[in-house]
């Protein structure tokens, strides 16, 4: 691949204004900046002139995961994925638990090269069924994300978003066109916590599932880090939950993840595994499918259960797989009954490794 200049590699979504500054268009942020600054996500800067991303080819680290880990739990049960991220983040958010990759403002932290083609060779030679933009968002490296799922897409792989969903609507479409499945976060469900906690705003996120519900293919899960005393209340996620019915339907999984101190929020206590096992009855209680309770140790409350004849389908230990009874394109063994999500051929059983890459 012929890459002009990578270090202020070339973008599209922004415009000049008559000050001097450049406006990117590429997140609600809307950052407004004059030559040589920054904007909120660190890797997009204004250089003579244009909005350029400054991280193109370049990541904080490449390792193998379960996909249970993005957390996808209907997308190709067992398999394993090439994960990468690259530095910086276009949210605020005080909780963030990749603090030290999504909240770096230095360039050394991508510590790590790959051409898109090289990524896409190295996830195949390793027996990846997919590549996973993760540990930052990949909205803010829109480009090389794109070109590294178009590479992974030409090995016969898929391509998976792990993203907060803040983008916005003309960069939204493009992006998603290129991607085989997401998980977003889903960080709280009112605009007090998303402007107090994440500097950002809730109408975006909804409005990129909505998106991906009506508009795309693309399969997708929503994850909800539960924060005890912040979005924990019952209204809140009375009317979370609701909302996912109405809006996207019963077969959309909902991961409710347990939130452990980090970063700018020391003061609070873990999110005790009854909190999230409310949380989900709350889920289950709108008709939702497929609900589960994350970073927790509850092989119950982290299986599938066959939404027919409610019988244990996938049977899971934190990443782990269990019992098996889904046959290869999805089917409850027990009843028939067709799961949603992606499955095509046997199961397989990556497990909880992690294995650190490196990319030659």
């Amino acid at each position: 691949m012929n890459i002009p200049d990578i270090e202020h590699f070339p973008t599209k979504y922004w415009q000049k204004l008559e000050d001097g500054r450049v406006r990117c268009d590429m997140c609600p942020q809307h950052c407004t900046l004059r030559e040589g600054k920054r904007g909120t996500c660190f890797i997009r800067m204004h250089h003579q002139g244009e909005i350029v991303l400054t991280s193109y080819g370049r990541s904080s680290g490449f390792c193998i995961d379960p996909v249970e880990k993005k957390p996808l739990n209907h997308f190709y049960p067992g398999s394993s994925v090439m994960s990468f991220g690259t530095a910086g983040c276009n949210l605020g958010c005080k909780f963030c638990q990749n603090w030290d990759i999504s909240k770096s403002r230095e360039i050394d932290t991508l510590c790590g090269s790959a051409m898109p083609d090289q990524l896409a060779l190295t996830a195949k030679r390793k027996g990846c069924k997919s590549i996973a933009f993760t540990y930052n968002d990949p909205v803010i490296f829109f480009e090389y994300a794109i070109d590294a799922a178009k590479a992974a897409h030409e090995q016969g792989l898929k391509s998976i978003a792990v993203s907060a969903g803040y983008i916005c609507d003309e960069p939204r479409v493009e992006f998603y066109r290129y991607m085989d499945a997401a998980n977003i976060d889903l960080k709280g469900f009112t605009e007090r916590f998303y402007h107090k906690i994440c500097h950002a705003h809730l109408q975006p996120v909804l409005d990129t599932l909505v998106y991906l519900k009506n508009e795309t293919p693309v399969w997708f899960e929503i994850t909800n880090l539960v924060i005890p005393d912040e979005n924990d209340s019952d209204e809140e996620l009375h009317n979370m939950c609701q909302w996912i019915a109405e809006n996207l339907g019963l077969d959309v999984p909902l991961h409710f993840s347990a939130f452990h101190p980090d970063f700018k929020m020391m003061d609070k206590e873990r999110t005790p595994l009854s909190t999230l096992l409310r949380a989900r009855e709350i889920a289950l209680s709108y008709g939702l499918h497929y609900v589960y309770c994350g970073n927790v140790f509850d092989t119950e409350s982290d299986s599938t259960y066959c939404p027919s004849c409610r019988g244990r389908v996938i049977e899971r230990n934190w990443y782990d797989l269990g019992r098996y009874h889904v046959d290869d394109t999805g089917h409850c063994k027990h009843c028939g009954y067709q799961l949603a999500g992606r499955f095509d051929g046997p199961k397989e059983n990556f497990g909880r490794q992690r294995i650190p890459v490196r990319i030659q």
